[in-house]
């Protein structure tokens, strides 16, 4: 399967932004999906992952209350609506997809990966 991530762009803090990841060659919906970050210089974080029937219960401390993970397997696609943005919340965030059920918090346990949107936040 090969994922792509957008929605992406430069918002200030305060606004909100949704992030789309799409996948193609294979259905979504046989993937337990996960949301990371990776800001300058820093290593990459999870941030949430949904489950194959689109639940998203594990978030990061940083991002709960504000983020909120979702799917629609119809539309083969996995949703990441981010609220209240800050300008911590800079980053390129990637999705990525596991064969296996979760939870799922490190990059080593998804198989594989899309190629990232930047968010950037300005205060």
């Amino acid at each position: 399967v090969q994922l792509q991530a957008s929605g992406g762009g430069s918002v200030q803090a305060g606004d909100s932004l949704r992030l789309s990841c799409r996948a193609s060659g294979g259905a979504v919906r046989s993937y337990h999906v996960g949301w990371f970050r990776q800001a300058p210089g820093k290593e990459r974080e999870f941030v949430t992952d949904v489950n194959r029937s689109g639940v998203a219960t594990n978030y990061a401390d940083s991002v709960k209350g504000r983020f909120i993970g979702s799917r629609d397997n119809a539309k083969n696609r996995v949703y990441l609506q981010m609220n209240s943005l800050k300008p911590e919340d800079t980053a390129v965030y990637y999705c990525a997809a596991s064969f296996r059920a979760g939870p799922r918090y490190w990059p080593q346990d998804y198989n594989y990966w899309g190629q990232g949107t930047l968010v950037t936040v300005s205060s």
